[in-house]
């Protein structure tokens, strides 16, 4: 292992050890009372039993008889959303193939799913982030009957896998396979589509040509295929081990994505505790996968969003996961590949260079992965080196083969000794304006250092407002868009900022961005300070700048400083104000009135649940 590597993850351990071992140690009780009872049902009532399979069908004797393991179904299908439509087909497939594995799989229950793409600069926008609890709930209600011995996990985009991963941890006793979904095919070439943004924001082009650029690029079942959060998710996951190997960019709708899905489910019965293989979802997600997974995000330059959910996920296995550690992680992983918004290429590009088992396997052989790790597939993340395929083409069995060839495409993958950059593509700043998060992987590095005056908004429309105006031409400033964090407004992403501000920028103009807001996976070549924390609403000092003031940005160096003196500043009191209840209502907005009044701050999470196991530590002494 590499040593610095090793030397994050110690730390991590060593913060994380009264938490974890309180969370293991109910795992442990949970999985020693599941192994002597058999099958979780068996020890409903009658009545509770009975109302648990009287619509089950064929499956019902089965599910009576209680000898064979209970696997639920948890999906996040809808069928308005691309990356999530193909999931209308996968319960029966499921059901069959777990029922050819010895056991029985039920659906167990829903979770929303909401679009971030659909949402930008809408007011829905502003429940995004919230979701990912709700849905975290909701895989609790899904599991809370007592039914299952494990769970098969139907999710791909932004929130929605790690809301059904925090779900899950909190039955750490079950084992969890993740079942994706895939990438759509490649359409309208990326650089295409945001040059046509661009010029719809310069007026140079109307919505039509717009819209059909838009559509080109988004144009049948499966995820966007650019690297946002939701390809991210799918990096990290399988990463982690809760995915099979190579499963992550199988696009929809072929027979290797059906193998695949088949497999998933034959899967979840081998490693329930009533197996030879017992694999629970808290186990395999440890302090070195949370590393590996950091990883991964940092050698792809994935989505700045995980930088929250990472944290989030970490806390429901116990795990007091830092933006330290991220920081300091970023400094010893080189950046690996080029996709959009980094560079031009999608991820059925990246999939075709040779996808996740060459990324994987270049990162083992450079010490930066933790090897000794349980997963789905078994012990070892070796296992990930080996790709799927079909033996004799369509109708052949599925089958995993080691992959011993590099990279096909350098422009797109590399390997460790020819990195694209010897860092992380994922920044962390601290000054005096507070702590946020810099994706600089698509940064030009003339850009990454900005010093300029402050433009000060307290909504994004303010801003788009100012530059259709041409208030803001011909001159150098930093966007400071505050009263988007968490606990402000929910902490919507400002990607409507991005076209205007490029635009800008391409005219020679120096700009960035400074929030307690997020810019996600999509984040591009606008410099940018993002989640700043502490945010505005809780008295940050965000709040206290104004217009004219000077701020330096600098992603190099990893800071973010207001340059005014500190008395100054000590006698200025706040400006703005968060949306009061009664303003911030429409769109369901008020029904999330409490999740903005106990959200945490961006770099504890931005999320409503506590470290899992820390009351049980403090409670034992520990």
């Amino acid at each position: 292992m590499n040593p610095a590597i090793q030397e994050i993850t110690d730390r991590l351990a060593e913060r994380s050890r009264a938490s974890r071992g309180a969370y293991l140690a109910r795992l442990d009780a949970e999985a020693r009372t599941a192994r002597e009872r058999g099958p979780a049902r068996g020890h409903l009532g009658c009545a509770n039993l009975a109302h648990g399979f009287a619509a089950a069908g064929r499956d019902k004797p089965d599910l009576m008889a209680n000898v064979k393991p209970g696997v639920a179904i948890v999906s996040s299908y809808n069928d308005m959303l691309s990356a999530h439509q193909p999931y209308e087909t996968y319960p029966p497939i499921l059901k069959a193939a777990v029922r050819a594995a010895g056991g029985v799989a039920q659906f167990a229950g829903g979770v929303p799913a909401m679009c971030d793409g659909i949402t930008q600069g809408r007011a829905g926008m502003e429940l995004s982030l919230y979701s990912r609890e709700v849905i975290a709930m909701s895989t609790a209600i899904a599991l809370s009957h007592d039914m299952f011995d494990a769970g098969l996990m139907l999710g791909v985009c932004d929130k929605i896998v790690p809301g059904l991963l925090i779900g899950a941890l909190h039955f750490g006793h079950l084992p969890a396979v993740f079942v994706p979904a895939g990438p759509m095919t490649s359409g309208l070439p990326n650089k295409v589509k945001a040059r046509t943004r661009q010029l719809f924001a310069e007026g140079k082009v109307g919505r039509e040509e717009l819209l059909d650029a838009e559509s080109r690029s988004y144009h049948s079942p499966g995820t966007c295929t650019f690297y946002g959060t939701a390809n991210s998710n799918q990096v990290m996951i399988e990463v982690m081990g809760l995915h099979l190997p190579g499963s992550t960019f199988v696009n929809p709708r072929t027979e290797l994505r059906e193998a695949l899905t088949k497999a998933a489910g034959r899967r979840a019965v081998e490693i329930t505790v009533h197996g030879e293989e017992y694999t629970p979802v808290g186990r395999v997600v440890d302090e070195k996968a949370i590393v590996n997974a950091c990883v991964a995000l940092l050698a792809t330059g994935g989505s700045t969003n995980h930088t929250m959910h990472l944290v989030a996920i970490a806390a429901a296995a116990g795990i007091e996961l830092l933006w330290d550690d991220l920081a300091a992680l970023s400094k010893v992983v080189p950046l690996l590949t080029r996709m959009y918004p980094n560079g031009q290429a999608d991820v059925n590009h990246f999939q075709a260079a040779g996808g996740m088992q060459v990324l994987i396997g270049d990162l083992l052989d450079a010490g930066l992965l933790h090897a000794d790790v349980l997963t789905v597939a078994g012990h070892g993340l070796d296992h990930y080196r080996s790709a799927p395929g079909l033996k004799d083409g369509a109708d052949g069995e599925l089958l995993w083969e080691e992959r011993t060839e590099g990279s096909t495409d350098p422009d797109v993958l590399r390997p460790v000794s020819e990195a694209f950059s010897p860092d992380g593509g994922i920044h962390m700043l601290d000054g005096n304006l507070g702590r946020a998060v810099s994706k600089v992987s698509a940064v030009k590095p003339e850009h990454l250092v900005v010093e300029a005056p402050a433009k000060v908004f307290d909504d994004q429309l303010e801003l788009l407002r100012a530059f259709e105006a041409g208030e803001l031409d011909g001159q150098d400033f930093v966007a400071v868009i505050r009263y988007q964090g968490p606990s402000a407004n929910g902490m919507p992403e400002l990607h409507k900022l991005t076209p205007p501000l490029a635009v800008l920028l391409d005219r020679g103009q120096r700009v960035a961005i400074v929030t307690d807001g997020r810019m996600s996976g999509a984040s591009g070549k606008v410099p940018a300070a993002i989640h700043l924390s502490p945010e505005a609403a809780h008295g940050g000092p965000i709040a206290l700048v104004r217009d004219g003031d000077p701020i330096r940005l600098d992603s190099t160096a990893g800071t973010l400083e207001l340059l005014v003196p500190a008395e100054e500043l000590a006698a200025r009191t706040p400006q703005g104000a968060p949306l009061t209840d009664a303003r911030w209502v429409g769109t369901g907005r008020e029904l999330f009135a409490a999740f903005r009044r106990t959200a945490g701050p961006a770099e504890r999470g931005a999320g409503i649940f506590a470290l899992n196991g820390h009351a049980e530590s403090l409670e034992a002494g520990a």
